[in-house]
């Protein structure tokens, strides 16, 4: 099973997703597209999503069962963490009274 995130994205993604999966709420799609109509889709949005964001879970040969992928603004990094996939939050960027303690 293919499960697709999509927050703030341009208009016609949405639409574009629901020919090859079926949206189970706003935002989120479900379906079993093959490697390939996968592969093809991402590069898709990867291309099109501006500052919004994408997020792919996508079947995956190791131990939790499932991979991620991300693309857009301030996307989660999926992070391998000893076999183990975790999501690392995006470094926030301090501004000059950050940096200098004040």
């Amino acid at each position: 099973m293919t499960v697709i995130i999509l927050i703030a994205a341009p208009e016609g993604l949405r639409g574009h997703l629901t020919r090859w999966m079926v949206e189970a709420s706003a935002g989120v799609f479900v379906g079993n597209p093959s490697r390939r109509v996968r592969d093809r889709l991402w590069e898709l949005l990867a291309s099109r999503i501006g500052d919004g964001q994408a997020i792919l879970i996508e079947p995956a040969d190791n131990e939790q069962g499932w991979a991620v992928r991300t693309a857009g603004r301030d996307r989660w990094q999926p992070v391998d963490f000893d076999g183990l996939i975790l999501s690392a939050r995006p470094k926030k960027q301090l501004n000059e009274n950050d940096r200098l303690g004040r």
